[in-house]
């Protein structure tokens, strides 16, 4: 396939255009800066815009068969980049003719699984979203304007995220949050997000995922 990557110098954005590439595809990435995309390959194309302007978008988006969007936050200055990039790429792939976009965003954004402790439902959680109040805020955001769209779009929604190496075995859920799902690397992750452009089950859904 012909893939565009938004966010493709973060952590996860990263892991999927080496996974992408390993598995053959022709990967588009959309950076800032070069510079930190420190990988070389025949079939890579790195692009740099700013993911939040539609018209210089466009170009990426073009005759692509999907994109996948690692875009989040670095900081809380940067909270809003995951909203604003992603109704950016919708607006890009509306004029362009695409429709298939898979992004990342987070446990917390979703529903609580049943069976959670008390523990964790009434302190943990809570306390987690308090600090990262304008994180989830972007993410929610993104998530509405993808509901709003008329896009084929997959959410994927990890819980804390790792550097551990990709091991291809998680559980998923589909438009839930995996019960008691503490942790995933990012590696696996991407995985779950390129396996995604080939199950129609997960198109317009939200997919819980972790260990």
């Amino acid at each position: 396939m012909k893939l565009t990557v938004l966010g493709a110098t973060g952590g996860i954005g990263r892991q999927i255009v080496s996974q992408a590439l390993d598995a053959g595809h022709q990967v588009t990435a959309v950076v800032r800066d070069p510079a930190r995309l420190v990988l070389s390959h025949p079939a890579l194309e790195v692009l740099t815009a700013d993911v939040t302007d539609p018209q210089a978008l466009r170009p990426a988006v073009a005759g692509r068969d999907a994109v996948l969007s690692a875009l989040g936050p670095r900081s809380r200055k940067a909270a809003g980049i995951a909203s604003l990039g992603t109704r950016s790429a919708v607006q890009a792939l509306e004029e362009t003719g695409g429709r298939r976009i898979v992004v990342v965003s987070a446990v917390p954004v979703g529903p609580m699984p049943e069976g959670e402790s008390l523990l964790y439902r009434s302190v943990l959680n809570p306390l987690l979203c308090a600090v990262l109040r304008e994180a989830y805020a972007d993410l929610a955001a993104m998530e509405a304007e993808l509901s709003r769209s008329a896009a084929d779009w997959t959410v994927v929604r990890p819980p804390k995220l790792t550097n551990r190496p990709r091991t291809g075995h998680y559980r998923t859920a589909l438009g839930a949050n995996v019960p008691h799902g503490r942790s995933i690397s990012r590696a696996d992750v991407a995985h779950l997000m390129l396996a995604t452009l080939d199950d129609p089950a997960t198109v317009r859904q939200a997919v819980g995922v972790a260990y």
